[in-house]
């Protein structure tokens, strides 16, 4: 019954209990076994009809299936890759998705991302069906991704964390245990809501950022084990010993104890941290007997044959000097040339002379036997060829044959020059007609080819008759090189395999023995004569044996694919060496069949009859022309490798069962490297047929793949090896590979010598089948190994070829090859897509093929694009240059159309989430670094000193207000401020007189117009400049709070004024001081459709001042009163304004004026804005406390005039300038080109002894240097640059001193930051970061590290939170409504260990103290502050903290046109944003490198990759990137991106 096997565990929990109930009645006898059977029926009759319907739902898919299967039989395969098997399994496994599968969400793209060639952009919200997913607007997509039910096959698309019923596991575990770990119940909610199939649409999407079941179980773990230790320690019990004192007993027990693990919050410090891909234990295993190596036939050689190849050509030049040799044909069919052997005899003799004789000369070298030359001939030129290569034979010349270059970049050209080099080849030979189609420069000479050597190219056409006295030189030794052949290994690189004479008449002899070639035998020849089995057939063994070959060039059978059988039946060919593609593409001509005749072949050479998807073109080639005389036995399939040369070959002729075999093998299997027959009707089965036996006197033997040439078991798949006098000899030049690849000696399992024979390496993977035949399954090169099992790209290719692919991309234009992404390969597949494909079209397309992909090879798929046609590199033939692409994928230069990221599902190696200790205290924190002898963060400044407040000078400098007024009087002339313009010229200059009073002037303004009582507030809008500085000190002659605030700014009103508006109104100012253009903009029609003019308070214009003065300056009752507020926009996009007091104010400008030596003589540059934080200070109250003239310049006039600033520093013999990183960048990139100008002009920087950038974040450390070094040559010391840092609790708690040491730069450890560690690494070592001190500590200052959780005091060795006590920290944050509830928080905060009474701030960023070896003016050690970056905008990813400028850094250094990027975190994905300096089209390009970079060095996964415009990311004034802003323009969709990737 189908009730037997429904899943109990799968039914509702009321049924279940119902059931148990009945179960229980039974037992106890209440009911009889008949009524049970009769109430289970009836409980269990819904779901046994649900049960029935699937059923027959499957049976009719398998009918389905079937009934495929016969009708595919009697119909031509579309692709040589393409099985019925393969097609049917790809069917089976997206039925399994179709009901159930994730939608993934589509990428967005800009409309004009794509020319009209490529449609792919799709309307937003448009409906497509079940099969499809939503293209609904981008944000939505993802956000709808928990929605339905979970896939729980092989197939499904998973995510981390995401396996159904593990949740419930670690929940039981916990159970058992009675406890769960800390955090890990809401985690594991989370967990199990994923796995339900009733989620809310509206639920964000799953945190996929961390294993939330395996946080808990490892959690659970390691509270155990904890317990288990406390156990051990609680029963050890120490054994009294009247001998030794208690002391020396209890230190014995303690040694004798078993250390404890070490606490979970310590971390690796090595890249052990990786999980490796455990083996399933399930895993099927060698089982059979070690393998005895196959021996071939013993190679009788016929009586007649040639003695050599030079022999052969003379016999059948004299003997037949009119039988043809080369018949070649032109792209329409015809014949365009017909050589003969006597033609061929003298031509060579000709060549062989003249490259002796003929060649170098007056200085150049002449060639000598031994001497390498190039071959470059077309595939329609056989007869120049063939005539080159005997030519060169004779003449004891070593040939090396390329492909024609096209072009200068060609794909692989220039490795093939540096092949050319290495050979020391200086000698090309070639036709008159590939002269003149090779590229020339505009002066008619050839152009040289990338990475090639100076060339001398020589035609071979109409040369000269030998001299009558010329004798043929003696043939070279038989160890000497015949013929150098060029291979690529996986990797690009071309090496050459260099053939020795003996070794190539060898071969020759084997393959007319094998192939039981005869004289006068007719051949015809599709393959590239110049290599491989074309040149060993067509061109060597022919002439050895004397036979005629038809040459088929490729430009015909792109023509009309049947040509090739057109010409065995026209010349009754025997012969015919072809590849599969070339049946495949005849078998599509079905038109052009008529009139063939196949029946004089005896033998079809298939050259990839290695390829495991040849078999289905050799099939279906046979069953359509058996009619037409095709013979079973002709079919000859063959092995073959550029070091080895013939492997394998079927004999022609053969019948019977043992001449052929087949082998239905399990995928599976094969994945684990084992031989396991499957079943035909097994949807991930695999048929294989043989490529023969051993070739006459060779052996061969498998060994493993990797590791030590270990003879493999009779059913494992390894690399066949060939012990051969017809095998190659070495690499050329490459002493190491060569001993690795043709002198292998097998070893048997005890590691002991097999036999002393050496072998070959032929790249092959397969394993020997019964009866000696070799069975191939895959390439070494093709080989990908992805969580410890093996897939081959060309069964990747067949899955994706059977993805209805027709529609979407080109068939033979798919590229599969795996990339190493944290040390494991990644499958990445590249196809072109056609134009008429739409984008969601594609796009689902992709789906299916990741999905098929899984289902039947399980392995996921890490990226798949589509590129537009005829853009991916091309070899000769017109295949896929698969280094190149591979190559150009990896440096960004494919310009993808779609891409499809999917690293969630195929990296399953990353380390595991760390879980925090959650019973450590602060003071057991204390205890330990006390023990362990470390350093307690702690640092402060010199002592500011103190000044008695009855005396004359303390009142004088007790408010800034009595500062000036008293300057005013004492120095009236003395200029204070100097403002340039954007040409240089001092545009205005004020004295302590004229600041004096005009801000008196302002005051009256206030107190007569304004009605401004005492400790009203007053907001500035002021544009940077001396006007600011006036109505700020009007403000507190007046008794009024100022607020500065900057104006809007005109060309973007809409952003900016109401950040204006709000300030405003939080601050509940009653009135706006401002200029009137500022009032006027206020006023205007564009103000007014943003805010509304009457909203605004009492506006007032400071340009238009009463002549009445002030009656008296105000004095507040006590210096702890409000002075001024400071708002400023955080980089977390919060507003808030902090209040400072006189007291605060005084306080910050002396500890100032202390620092930096600051005198009425000194003269500062300023060039920063001055309305918030240090540039507020050094703008307004600076110079007036201490007496310096300040030159101010509004940055805005660096960006019309960057060398403003330092022809200001030149010309008045700066000292001390400020500025901020805008300036700073504006400069480098401004004036990167101008230095030599600047020095012409006479700039001279060499005065600057400080240039203090003022900063909140960590010290930009790229960007200094650049500065640096750029201006070094305009006197600039390397030792001026440095940083300050300031926060809104305290505006200046470091800053570069006069006399202080240099600034300090240390290499830390990020992986130590990401788990609060401060480890200090040398220079240049892995994972490591640059970080500079951010200025010395102020006087007055002291600064300690605290954790931000627990309060405790950090040690040396932590990251913490920066706290500081000083008296010019801020008095408390300003709210609308008064609420002092953050200030006890953030201004009042003390620590729990440590200095327990002092009141400290927090700065709200994470840094580190540490002691260097310089010294400081008073003579003690110096304490350096290095600042990493902001609590709040850290990220909390996999239960450690990333520093989003580390992430930044790494994506700006993965490609050249990444010119900015900003990251931040969205529903715990990581969202990347990157600006883009390039086209468009390149945009796709950065999505995989992106991804691929943050992997590896961050061990993170990217969720989103947005692609945006240049300057979209916002900045404030002081240049720090404004994310959370950016992140509210990506959630209200408001960025415009190029292109929004989602790497699902």
């Amino acid at each position: 019954m189908a009730e037997h096997r429904i899943d109990s565990s799968k039914l509702p929990p009321n049924i279940r209990e119902k059931l148990s109930e009945l179960e229980q009645e039974l037992k106890e006898g209440d009911i009889t076994h008949k009524g049970y059977e009769k109430k289970k029926h009836k409980l269990m009759e819904p779901f046994v009809h649900q049960i029935e319907v699937s059923e027959q739902a499957s049976a009719a898919v398998a009918l389905k299936r079937s009934g495929k299967s016969r009708r595919y039989e009697h119909h031509e395969p579309e692709n040589r890759y393409r099985s019925d098997v393969r097609e049917e399994a790809v069917k089976v496994a997206l039925a399994k998705h179709r009901e159930r599968e994730m939608p993934l969400p589509m990428p967005s793209k800009r409309q004009s991302f794509h020319s009209s060639a490529v449609p792919i952009e799709t309307p937003p919200d448009s409906d497509t069906d079940d099969d499809s997913r939503s293209s609904t607007s981008s944000l939505n997509r993802l956000g709808d991704r928990k929605t339905g039910s979970r896939p729980t096959s092989a197939g499904s698309f998973r995510l981390p964390g995401m396996e159904p019923g593990f949740s419930e596991m670690v929940n039981r575990q916990a159970a058992a245990n009675g406890h769960l770990a800390r955090g890990g119940a809401r985690r594991l909610d989370v967990a199990s809501n994923m796995t339900s199939s009733s989620m809310p649409a509206s639920q964000p999407p799953p945190d996929v950022t961390t294993s939330s079941g395996y946080i808990a179980a490892r959690q659970i773990e390691d509270d155990e084990e904890e317990d288990e230790d406390e156990e051990d320690g609680a029963s050890y019990r120490p054994i009294p010993n009247s001998k030794v004192s208690a002391k020396i007993q209890q230190l014995l027990n303690t040694l004798k104890r078993p250390k404890r693990k070490p606490l979970q919050e310590f971390f690796q410090e090595d890249d052990d941290e990786l999980q490796v891909t455990e083996m399933d234990p399930n895993a099927p295993k060698p089982e059979g007997n070690t393998i005895t190596p196959a021996i071939g036939e013993q190679l009788n050689i016929p009586t007649g044959l040639p003695r050599n190849l030079e022999s052969a050509l003379q016999r059948y030049g004299t003997a037949h000097q009119k039988a043809n040799v080369v018949t070649s044909l032109d792209a329409n069919g015809k014949v365009n040339c017909t050589l003969t052997y006597g033609k061929l005899l003298t031509r060579a003799n000709k060549l062989a002379f003249h490259l002796l004789h003929k060649i170098g000369g007056k200085g150049d070298p002449q060639l000598r036997p031994g001497d390498r030359v190039a071959l470059v001939f077309p595939n329609s030129d056989p007869a120049g060829f063939i005539t080159a290569m005997y030519g060169c034979l004779i003449a004891n010349v070593v040939p090396v044959a390329i492909d024609v270059p096209l072009s200068r970049k060609d794909a692989g050209s220039q490795q093939i020059g540096f092949l050319l080099g290495s050979l020391g080849i200086t000698v090309s030979l070639t036709s008159t007609v590939c002269l003149k189609e090779l590229p020339k420069t505009q002066q008619g000479e050839i152009i040289r080819f990338r990475g090639w050597p100076k060339m001398n190219w020589q035609v071979i056409d109409h040369l000269n008759r030998p001299a009558k006295d010329w004798q043929i030189p003696p043939r070279m030794a038989d160890d000497a090189p015949a013929y150098i052949e060029y291979t690529t290994d996986k990797d690009g690189s071309v090496m050459g395999v260099t053939v020795t004479r003996k070794a190539m008449l060898y071969h020759c002899r084997t393959l007319t023995v094998g192939c039981n070639f005869s004289e006068s035998e007719t051949m015809v020849n599709v393959l590239d004569f110049k290599r491989d089995v074309g040149l060993w057939h067509s061109i060597l063994a022919s002439v050895f044996n004397g036979m005629h070959v038809i040459f088929v060039p490729y430009s015909l059978m792109k023509v009309n694919p049947a040509s090739w059988m057109h010409m065995v039946t026209k010349y009754k060919a025997s012969l015919a060496v072809v590849k599969s593609r070339d049946m495949h593409w005849g078998l599509m001509a079905q038109k052009e069949h008529k009139d063939i005749n196949l029946s004089n072949l005896r033998m079809l050479l298939v050259a990839d009859g290695a390829n495991p998807w040849s078999l289905s073109s050799c099939d279906a080639f046979l069953s359509t022309f058996q009619t037409r005389g095709l013979k079973p036995e002709v079919m000859c399939p063959c092995a073959c490798a550029p070091e080895a040369l013939t492997v394998s070959l079927r004999r022609p002729g053969k019948t019977g069962s043992t001449a052929s075999g087949r082998g239905v093998l399990s995928m599976a299997g094969l994945s684990y490297g084992v031989v396991r027959v499957d079943t035909d009707d097994k949807l991930t089965s695999l048929t294989l047929q043989d490529v023969g036996v051993v070739m006459p006197g060779s052996a061969m033997v498998v060994v493993k793949v990797e590791g030590p040439p270990v003879l493999c078991k009779t059913d494992e798949i390894g690399e066949l090896c060939v012990a051969s006098e017809a095998v190659g000899a070495s690499y050329w030049g490459l002493r190491g590979k060569t001993n690795t690849t043709f002198n292998v000696i097998p070893l048997s399992d005890d590691g002991s010598d097999v036999s002393s024979e050496r072998f070959v390496r032929t790249g092959l993977l397969g394993f020997l089948g019964p009866g000696g035949l070799v069975f191939v399954c895959g390439k070494v090169d093709g080989l990908m190994v992805c969580g410890g099992r093996r897939h081959n790209t060309d069964d990747i290719i067949a899955t994706v070829l059977a993805v209805e692919p027709m529609k979407f991309i080109f068939r033979g234009r798919i590229a599969v090859f795996s990339i190493k992404v944290l040390r494991d390969e990644r499958v990445v597949i590249i196809a072109e897509q056609r134009p008429e494909a739409t984008e969601e079209e594609c796009f689902q397309w992709m789906s299916r093929v990741l999905q098929a992909i899984d289902s039947i090879h399980q392995v996921g798929v890490y990226c798949l694009a589509l590129v537009p046609p005829n853009s991916l590199p091309k070899t000769p033939l017109g295949g896929i240059h698969l280094s190149d692409t591979k190559h150009r994928f990896l440096e960004g230069c494919l310009h993808p159309t779609n891409v499809l990221m999917c690293p969630h599902t195929c990296v399953t190696n990353l380390p595991k989430p760390r879980t925090k200790p959650g019973d450590i205290g602060p003071a057991s924190v204390m205890m330990g670094n006390l023990v362990a002898g470390s350093r307690i963060a702690g640092a402060a400044g010199r002592d500011i000193g103190s000044l008695d407040d009855e005396t004359d000078a303390a009142k004088k400098y007790q408010f800034l207000s009595e500062v000036l007024k008293w300057r005013a009087q004492s120095t009236p002339d003395h200029v204070l401020f100097t403002l340039l313009n954007n040409k240089g010229a001092v545009s205005l200059a004020l004295t302590c007189s004229q600041l004096h009073k005009k801000a008196e002037r302002i005051g009256a303004l206030l107190q007569e117009k304004g009605r401004v009582n005492t400790g009203d507030h007053v907001a500035l809008i002021f544009p940077p400049g001396i006007d600011l500085i006036a109505a700020f000190y009007g403000c507190l002659y007046s008794g009024a709070v100022p607020v500065t605030v900057r104006p809007p700014h005109p060309q973007n009103l809409v952003t900016t004024l109401p950040t204006v508006r709000m300030i405003v109104e939080v601050s509940k100012s009653i009135a706006v001081l401002s200029t009137a253009a500022v009032i006027k903009l206020l006023k205007s029609k564009e103000a007014t459709g943003t805010v509304d003019v009457k909203t605004w308070p009492q506006l007032m214009d400071t340009d238009d001042l009463p002549k009445k003065k002030l009656g008296g300056v105000y004095r507040a009752p006590t210096a702890e009163m409000m002075c001024y507020m400071d708002f400023s926009v955080s980089t977390t996009g919060m507003l808030a304004g902090v209040k400072m007091s006189h007291a605060s104010a005084s306080a910050v400008c002396r500890s100032q004026k202390l620092a930096c030596e600051l005198y009425p003589s000194r003269v500062v540059c300023l060039c920063l804005d001055p309305y918030s934080g240090l540039g507020f200070v050094l703008w307004v109250l600076s110079s007036v406390y201490s007496g310096h003239q300040s030159i101010l310049i509004p940055p805005a006039e660096i960006e019309t005039n960057p060398s403003l600033w330092l022809s200001a520093l030149s010309q008045h013999k700066v000292r001390d300038t400020f500025c901020s990183y805008s300036v700073l960048e504006l400069c480098t990139k401004g004036l990167g080109q101008s230095t030599g100008t600047l020095k012409a002009k006479g700039i001279n920087l060499s005065a600057v002894r400080t240039c203090v950038i003022v900063a909140e974040e960590r010290p930009r450390i790229a960007l200094t240097n650049s500065f640096s070094k750029l201006f070094r040559s305009l006197g600039l010391s390397a030792r001026a640059v440095s940083t300050s840092f300031g926060c809104r609790v305290n505006v200046a708690i470091g800053l570069q001193g006069a006399s202080s040491p240099d600034p300090t730069q240390v290499y830390c450890d990020m992986r130590a930051l990401r788990n609060d560690r401060v480890t200090i690494v040398e220079k240049g070592s892995p994972q490591s970061v640059c970080l500079m001190e951010s200025g010395k500590i102020l006087p007055g200052v002291k600064v300690v590290i605290a954790h931000p959780e627990t309060m405790g005091q950090c040690a040396d060795s932590h990251l913490g939170e920066i706290w500081v006590n000083s008296p010019h920290s801020s008095c408390g944050y300003y709210t609308i409504y008064g609420d002092d509830s953050l200030r006890s928080d953030h201004f009042n905060a003390r620590l729990l260990t440590g200095d327990t009474h002092t009141t400290f701030a927090r700065t709200g960023y994470l840094g580190f103290i540490k002691r260097t070896d310089l010294t400081q003016a008073d003579g003690d050690r110096h304490d350096a502050l290095f600042v990493v970056g902001s609590l709040d905008e850290t990220l909390m990813m996999r239960g450690m903290r990333y520093h989003p400028i580390d992430i930044e850094n790494t994506v700006l250094r993965c490609h050249k046109n990444v010119c900015e990027c900003a990251v931040f975190t969205w529903t715990n994905l990581l969202v990347v944003v990157v600006e883009l300096d390039g086209k468009e089209s390149e945009a796709l390009d950065l999505v995989p490198l992106v991804t691929n970079a943050v992997l590896e060095e961050h061990y993170l996964i990217v969720g989103v990759v947005v692609m945006v415009d240049p300057g979209i990311i916002p900045i404030n004034s002081r240049g720090e990137k404004q994310r959370m802003h950016l992140r509210d323009g990506f959630l209200a969709d408001q960025l415009d991106p190029i292109y929004v990737a989602y790497n699902m």
